[in-house]
């Protein structure tokens, strides 16, 4: 019997994994970093192969293990639900997946690994003039921290950690200050909201054109080049999250 030629892939963290099919009250997260890391870990688009993306210049790290949820997308809806409950205008998405923190008493020893968590609130977060929102979440059944259903029942001291975290690992020493705000603090309803909304706006981009039929007049073109980028899935890690 001739062995195959076919070597097996990993799927892509973003586009080959499902959220979930409970999501949005449990969803898959793919974990970029741990607490732990003094260096900073993105996927790299293209690929989907987690990058070294830059050494942590200065003491801030992220308190939990961070990442993001797969096929979603911070776009137009995302954008207009921020929009709506700041009252904030111009408001466009970030154009990458949604960022997800999960909470542990657990020692995560590295990122690059796929978790169940349950999302309990998440921060409204603006960064110049783009939605950035970050989904807070417990890791399913975690001894300490996963039968907590509401972001009001965490610690408030791990909370302003976070706070403190997001609004200052922008800010590097001598390239100016970067406008970034935590426009509100949310809980479950409105977390898994924005969640939804993310998968739609995903849809809206990836899966949808797919699934239109092809025009008749269509045929008469030559094909795309199989190389063109389509959307945001060009080189590049994840805009610098």
């Amino acid at each position: 019997m001739k062995k195959s030629t076919q070597t097996p892939s990993q799927a892509h963290p973003w586009h080959g994994i499902s959220p979930g099919p409970e999501a949005p009250e449990v969803v898959t997260a793919y974990i970029e970093i741990v607490p732990t890391d003094a260096v900073k870990y993105e996927m790299d688009k293209e690929s989907g192969i987690l990058m070294l993306d830059r050494p942590q210049r200065f003491s801030s790290q992220c308190p939990t293990l961070y990442g993001f949820i797969p096929r979603t997308y911070c776009g137009e809806q995302v954008a207009k639900r921020c929009a709506e409950r700041t009252g904030v205008k111009d408001i466009h998405g970030d154009g990458d997946p949604i960022d997800i923190c999960v909470l542990t008493e657990k020692v995560v020893s590295n990122g690059n690994l796929l978790v169940h968590a349950v999302p309990v609130g998440g921060f409204r977060m603006i960064d110049g003039n783009e939605a950035d929102d970050k989904i807070i979440a417990v890791l399913e059944s975690d001894l300490v921290y996963g039968e907590l259903q509401y972001i009001a029942q965490l610690p408030r001291p791990l909370l302003d950690r976070l706070k403190h975290y997001f609004l200052t690992y922008k800010q590097i020493p001598g390239e100016g200050k970067r406008s970034v705000e935590i426009a509100e603090v949310y809980d479950r309803q409105e977390a898994m909201e924005v969640i939804r909304r993310s998968m739609r706006d995903y849809d809206k981009l990836f899966v949808e054109p797919e699934a239109k039929p092809a025009k008749k007049s269509a045929a008469r073109k030559a094909p795309a080049s199989k190389s063109a980028a389509k959307g945001p899935t060009g080189r590049g890690s994840r805009s610098g999250k």
